[in-house]
């Protein structure tokens, strides 16, 4: 009986200890070392919208973006304005009137420095190399089961590592390569398109004939696949996608996961499920290989890993994995969006297509598409960089210090996370000019690189420093083959159906797709 007794007390006192501990840790989590860092913070130099821990700023953020999207549902937008910034981020417009261009915010206990001042990036970025800046934890751990390990996650020498064995995959030769597995797919689509307007449906949605398009040229380009196949890597890719961004997680909430734990499950399974299709693809290419040249992306990375194999240098088949999603969704999804958005901007602006026409005409006439005569259609890159300026694919860039960082008076302490507002400053007519929100591809005829703007690093359709996109030739010569072969074959007018509705799914995409009236020219 006493035994008993003696039991009973233990167990009741090991369970208060339990229950103290689990108080205490979420007293600190969510209270005291997040108001710390607050103070921290403000004592630094730094302001912004109070937040109200262990939520941060985020019930302030969702509150405002719930009345900007049933503002643009009962005006059913039928009016195109280019000036997105407000709709999409409607937090930032709202606190930049308060607070400037940088200022903290906070996503739960996890403080965030705003950047959409292009002086300031400057100086912050100024003597930092690509190696030495970080990627948000709280990012890194959310974003796990799409990205993994792959170059856009990893930091220090494990990047440079990753650098080094990636970018001979996008010289010049390979990109050559690669040039003549887009045309297929493409040619396809514009049949598709053909038979659809010849059966009296000339009202398309583009975008996801694009986006199925654009699939089928990364599942070629980058694993040497059939659609068929690269499709399953895509959609399950894509339900992450809606999984992780397309729900009222609680990012950077201490213990959200538990939150939310069906989203977190659901992501889990389908990041095992994209890894063990891409293990059993790159298995199969490795038992098929006979050392022969290889002319997709998986194949120049195995190439890569065997001619440099040397421990420390070349990546494991993990690794491989998680480049190959990297890949899979950022070269997708960037050069679809940065198509579709064309579509509109060229349907609102028919002479734009002549233009484009002409200059097609001119540069590479009847003869096959060639990836040396592409850097000859200059207007299209005109029009390129001015849709990547109004509706930028990548809407935003984050870093995270990795050691104290001075600017003028004020101290960025090693550790903090930043946003870097990238809409923001392609929409600053302090930088741009009154036309900010007008297309006007001719803004980058004298000034192909910047476009006139004012500031350096406020266009930045690819990001900044030494973690600039990898891909983006890639992207631009997808683009230029893509474009050419659509504008050779149709004409694009806007459907009375379409509802101008840019929104944020981690990229910039039209809410309600692209419905458009193609004819045959």
């Amino acid at each position: 009986m006493g035994f008993f007794k003696l039991s009973q007390a233990f167990f009741s006192t090991a369970m208060l200890a339990f229950l103290l501990y689990v108080f205490l840790r979420l007293l600190f989590s969510c209270w005291i070392l997040p108001i710390r860092a607050y103070r921290k913070i403000k004592k630094n130099g730094f302001g912004g919208p109070t937040p109200s821990f262990p939520m941060g700023n985020i019930r302030e953020m969702k509150n405002t973006s719930s009345k900007i999207n049933i503002n643009y549902s009962s005006l059913g937008s039928s009016v195109i304005s280019h000036d997105i910034h407000s709709t999409v981020f409607p937090y930032f417009a709202r606190w930049q009137k308060s607070h400037g261009k940088v200022f903290i915010y906070w996503l739960g206990t996890e403080p965030f420095l705003y950047i959409a001042e292009p002086e300031f990036l400057r100086k912050m970025s100024s003597g930092v190399l690509g190696k030495s800046w970080g990627k948000s934890n709280v990012f890194k751990h959310d974003r796990k089961p799409m990205f993994g390990s792959g170059l856009v996650m990893v930091e220090g020498d494990d990047w440079v590592r990753h650098r080094h064995v990636i970018t001979p995959a996008f010289s010049p030769p390979n990109l050559k390569a690669m040039a003549r597995l887009m045309v297929e797919p493409a040619a396809k689509m514009l049949e598709r398109w053909a038979t659809l307007i010849n059966s009296g449906k000339p009202e398309i949605d583009v975008e996801r004939e694009i986006t199925t398009m654009a699939g089928e040229i990364i599942a070629r380009t980058g694993f040497g696949l059939s659609y068929q196949n690269g499709s399953k890597v895509y959609e399950k890719l894509r339900a992450m996608q809606i999984t992780l961004f397309n729900s009222n997680r609680y990012v950077g909430v201490p213990f959200s996961k538990w939150i939310c734990p069906k989203k977190t499950l659901e992501a889990k399974k389908l990041g095992r499920e994209i890894d063990q299709l891409l293990l059993s693809i790159i298995d199969n290419r490795r038992k098929s290989w006979d050392g022969s040249p290889q002319i997709d992306l998986l194949g120049f990375l195995m190439e890569g890993n065997r001619v440099d194999g040397r421990v420390g240098k070349s990546l494991t088949a993990r690794e491989i994995v998680d480049e190959c999603k990297t890949f899979f969704f950022a070269g997708h999804e960037t050069t679809a969006l940065a198509l579709t958005w064309t579509l509109l901007l060229l349907a609102m602006h028919p002479d734009w297509q002549s233009q484009l026409r002409e200059e097609i005409r001119q540069v590479i006439g009847d003869e096959e598409i060639d990836y040396t005569s592409l850097a000859g259609l200059k207007k299209m890159g005109w029009v390129m960089n001015e849709v990547l300026r109004l509706y930028s694919p990548a809407p935003n860039a984050q870093r995270q210090a990795r050691e104290d960082i001075k600017v003028d008076n004020l101290v960025i302490p090693n550790g903090t996370n930043m946003w870097i507002d990238v809409v923001a400053m392609h929409h600053d007519p302090a930088i741009w000019g009154d036309d900010v929100n007008e297309f006007r591809p001719e803004r980058f005829k004298d000034d192909h690189l910047y476009g006139g703007c004012k500031h350096k690093m406020g266009f930045l359709p690819f990001g900044f420093g030494g973690r600039m996109c990898i891909g983006r030739n890639l992207t631009m010569m997808e683009y230029k083959v893509v474009l050419t072969l659509m504008l050779t074959r149709f004409s694009f007018s806007l459907s009375s159906s379409y509802r101008h509705s840019p929104s944020i799914l981690l990229s910039l995409r039209p809410r309600y797709g692209l419905p458009l009236i193609v004819q045959p020219l």
